[in-house]
């Protein structure tokens, strides 16, 4: 396995391990529970990762497609790692950014289908990337509607720092229903 590949596919474990944490914060039965009318609740949350990731899996696997189908090379260059801006960005909660329609939690699926849903697509994350390990993957690049171009590398590491983010949120709700029983 390449060094690149190397580094950036256990920050999605790690994010894994840090989510599961949050979840575990909320009581199973208060999992479909919204804090407040407005927030989304812990299932909800999962919902949301799940087709975020999904969305990611995709478009990493049809970038590094097309970028094959024109000739992708091998991995010469060094790894840039996500901004130190966008990984800011993405920790700071009071910074609330609207879900595409296509990402929004539809409220009608269980904590754990959303997880099993979860723990598909974050499988697909990875079995993108190491398809390709060892080809070019830093000159494979996709647009982010907030982000601006990322490279195969990046959108993995954003992939680890959303499910981080939405720990955070998870951690949020579990204190706010704690805190309203």
């Amino acid at each position: 396995m390449h060094a690149h590949v190397q580094d950036v596919l256990p920050l999605l474990d790690n994010s894994r391990s840090v989510l599961k944490a949050a979840v575990e914060q909320v009581p199973e039965s208060l999992r479909r529970t919204r804090p407040a009318h407005d927030r989304w609740s812990a299932s909800e949350v999962l919902e949301h990762l799940a087709k975020v990731n999904r969305f990611f899996a995709e478009r990493i696997a049809t970038s590094i497609a097309e970028a094959r189908s024109v000739g992708l090379g091998p991995e010469q260059d060094p790894r840039t790692p996500l901004s130190a801006d966008i990984v800011n960005k993405m920790k700071d909660r009071s910074d609330r950014r609207q879900a595409r329609d296509v990402v929004m939690p539809s409220g009608q699926v269980e904590w754990a289908d959303a997880w099993g849903d979860l723990d598909r697509a974050r499988e697909d994350v990875r079995a993108a990337v190491l398809a390709a390990d060892g080809l070019a993957l830093g000159r494979v690049t996709a647009e982010h509607r907030f982000f601006g171009v990322l490279s195969v590398y990046q959108w993995v590491e954003l992939t680890a720092e959303h499910e981080c983010r939405h720990a955070d949120q998870i951690r949020e709700i579990a204190a706010a229903l704690a805190g309203s029983g």
